[in-house]
């Protein structure tokens, strides 16, 4: 479907009114991201690598979740968010879009729940880089609060990265994410030199029984929606994407980073249950251990780094990407205007260094202040912390991908011209997209606060541990947003006068 952006602004103009956001970006903001940027920046917003060591537990029924979560409700968000995108292709997507489909008000608490969970998967996207550390020695970070310290230093370093020149910053995440690949491809040729060297696999998968969904493995199926969350995210910046060949790129970055990370995902978790199986390779560290396993040490050094390498790519994404949403809410007067404040590298910094700051307390809370007062068993509280919050962002992060589904009937409802003129698959299927969309975000709400992830929490304490803890963050962004719009509201007042 090719079409020009002079299409999009007339679109733009005669059927809804822009927020000021929209003209403010481009003009401001440098436009410097082409497909390669954009499908670098998605890849890494979404494939977590060491999905597939808690994938395995359910054996072959593994590859049936992810192949199950990714038609249900991967492939849909990714035509909702082509078809969004297309339409509104402006900074902040699933705010922009939201707000021209539904109102302003719904607009800012889908921008808040696709915004939040990003502090909480950037902790513990650092959380996870200790616990590759601790694997690697085991002397080494053996106290929690002394993991919490390390965190808040990778927050920190990630955070003054992420306010720099914004091509450097990308520039950095397109090597990292070859990083990512390059270990991806190291974990599927360990299984290749395992099996042709006589090994058999430590998995069997000769019985179809194997591949059923059962009461027993169900937990997968939020786990996995999980894996594939945030397909909109790297929209956050379409507002910087080079006007040449603009609607090429959305759809490119969408549609081939699409396959790629199914197949990073297949890859990964293939590999380990062939060469570790479902019991040994529900570690973190599996990734590692499946490389060394078969190609030796070296090997496995050289994987662990690229993961590593990995997991900073991905705080740093998560840093420019969401914070985003806190220069448009500023932009348009949702939020206090010094958020959206841009430094000399022309890159909301203000917005960047307020999202560090919240991730540094929240770990000084869980890793320092809790221990300190004797909250948790010290051998298991990491993991018991990283996985509660986890789920904490999967059910605030399924809340706004339902608003993905939401916001098509709306733009079909009020802008039923140009929705047909952007139509990217016919209507059927689009209506199908939506009511299987939308369906497996409920479903994903209701199997992560019933089953447990981890073994370390049982499923009644798990249901109040994620629940209770999203309910705080819930309610903190509730009265926190109303003093931010206050705070808007009164600066528009004082500007007017």
């Amino acid at each position: 479907m090719a079409a020009t952006n002079q299409q999009m602004s007339q679109v733009t103009h005669e059927e809804y009114k822009p927020l000021p956001s929209e003209s403010y970006v481009p003009l401001t903001m440098p436009k410097i991201l082409g497909a390669r940027d954009m499908t670098a920046t998605f890849i890494v917003s979404i494939f977590l690598a060491t999905t597939a060591t808690t994938a395995v537990l359910g054996g072959p029924a593994a590859i049936t979740y992810l192949l199950l979560a990714c038609m249900v409700f991967f492939i849909p968000c990714i035509i909702a968010t082509v078809q969004l995108g297309l339409m509104f292709p402006h900074e902040g997507s699933l705010y922009n879009w939201t707000h021209h489909a539904i109102g302003g008000r719904s607009s800012f608490f889908a921008g808040f729940c696709a915004w939040f969970p990003g502090v909480l998967i950037a902790t513990s996207l650092a959380d996870l880089l200790v616990t590759f550390l601790q694997s690697m020695n085991s002397n080494w970070l053996s106290q929690t609060w002394l993991q919490g310290l390390v965190i808040c230093v990778v927050l920190a370093l990630a955070g003054t990265l992420s306010i720099q020149r914004f091509r450097t910053v990308q520039n950095v995440i397109n090597v990292l994410v070859s990083l990512t690949v390059l270990a991806c491809f190291f974990i599927g040729l360990s299984c290749i030199v395992w099996l042709a060297t006589g090994h058999a696999s430590a998995t069997h998968f000769s019985h179809w029984s194997d591949y059923s969904i059962t009461p027993d493995n169900f937990v997968l199926f939020g786990f996995m929606i999980f894996a594939y969350i945030g397909a909109e995210g790297p929209l956050n910046l379409a507002g910087e994407i080079r006007e040449s060949n603009k609607s090429f790129t959305i759809k490119r970055h969408l549609l081939l980073g699409g396959v790629m990370i199914v197949a990073l995902y297949m890859i990964t978790t293939f590999s380990i249950l062939v060469v570790l199986g479902p019991t040994n390779g529900s570690t973190p560290f599996a990734l590692v251990t499946v490389v060394k396993t078969a190609l030796g040490n070296f090997w496995g050094a050289v994987t662990a780094v690229c993961l590593m390498g990995s997991f900073i790519s991905t705080v740093l994404v998560y840093n420019y990407v969401f914070a985003r949403l806190l220069l448009v809410g500023a932009i348009d007067s949702r939020l206090p205007v010094g958020v959206g404040r841009l430094n000399a590298n022309r890159v909301p910094a203000n917005a960047i260094i307020f999202q560090t700051v919240l991730g540094i307390i929240y770990t000084l809370l869980a890793f320092v202040l809790a221990p300190y007062f004797g909250i948790g068993d010290p051998a298991v509280f990491p993991i018991q912390l990283y996985n509660v919050s986890q789920a904490a962002a999967v059910l605030v992060w399924a809340i706004s991908a339902s608003f993905l589904f939401i916001d098509l009937i709306g733009c079909f409802r009020k802008y039923r011209a140009a929705f047909q003129r952007w139509l990217v698959i016919p209507m059927p299927l689009l209506w199908l997209c939506i009511v299987v969309g939308l369906g497996s975000c409920i479903v994903a709400i209701v199997d992560t606060l019933r089953f447990s992830w981890i073994a370390q929490i049982s499923n009644n304490e798990w249901g109040l541990w994620v629940g209770g803890l999203t309910l705080v963050f819930l309610t903190g962004a509730i009265v926190g947003s109303m003093f931010a719009y206050s705070q808007a509201s009164w600066e528009s007042l004082t500007e007017g006068s």
